[in-house]
């Protein structure tokens, strides 16, 4: 049985929500992270409900944060424990994006997924996995999980757009053509990378620039 993800919500500037962002935070950290993109995000997305929810598991590094599933190399895991954990987690994101179809009554197509880091590896296993295409999802400094299982597991093919610095000491700038690489190879067309230079692990104004034009786009602003 899936585990219920705590989402925070911010609600449409116009009132009315014709398409939703949903953030996924990265290890350690919850949904207020990256909730705080909302703010330069909206008025741009001003007909965009945002959501953000934590992570279903306490972080044992982070006492007031949440993991997705367990990193052995930073808790000590063992990588069965923590590949259950990435399927555990998968299961939980999968019932929640289909509560959000339902109780915000939108089609998949309006729904975008904006991931950092282990949120953007959660992202990029979960969506391709469904049945329905979403809009798109941004993949900030994350990687691309089990690439060798994609081709066959892949029911649809959003757009992505892969971020990353090209200073990322956390999750290296090599994941992104990895990743590119493999989503390519898995048939997809729609694959766009955005290099931020001089940044590390984290998420540059140039960056969220590049995020912002792609969500405009595909949610049907410009």
């Amino acid at each position: 049985m899936s585990r219920v993800l705590e989402a925070l919500r911010r609600e449409p500037l116009s009132g009315e929500a014709r398409s939703v962002v949903i953030f996924l935070h990265g290890y350690g950290a919850n949904g207020a992270d990256l909730m705080a993109l909302a703010d330069p995000l909206a008025e741009h997305l001003p007909d965009t409900l945002f959501l953000a929810p934590d992570a279903p598991e306490a972080c044992a590094g982070a006492p007031y944060g949440f993991q997705w599933f367990p990193i052995p190399w930073i808790d000590g895991s063992s990588e069965e424990e923590s590949r259950q954990g990435l399927y555990r987690a998968a299961d939980d994101l999968d019932a929640f994006l289909d509560g959000v179809m339902v109780d915000e009554d939108v089609l998949p197509e309006q729904v975008f997924v904006l991931g950092f880091s282990q949120g953007t590896m959660m992202a990029l296993h979960v969506l391709p996995r469904r049945e329905d295409a979403i809009a798109g999802i941004c993949a900030f400094s994350g990687r691309l999980l089990e690439p060798e299982f994609l081709k066959d597991d892949v029911l649809s093919r959003p757009p992505v757009l892969l971020v990353h610095g090209d200073q990322d000491d956390v999750v290296p700038i090599q994941a992104l053509p990895a990743a590119a690489t493999g989503l390519q190879e898995a048939g997809w067309e729609d694959v766009f990378a955005h290099v931020m230079k001089g940044t590390g692990h984290g998420i540059a104004p140039d960056g969220l620039q590049v995020a912002l034009a792609f969500m405009q786009d595909r949610l049907g602003y410009r």
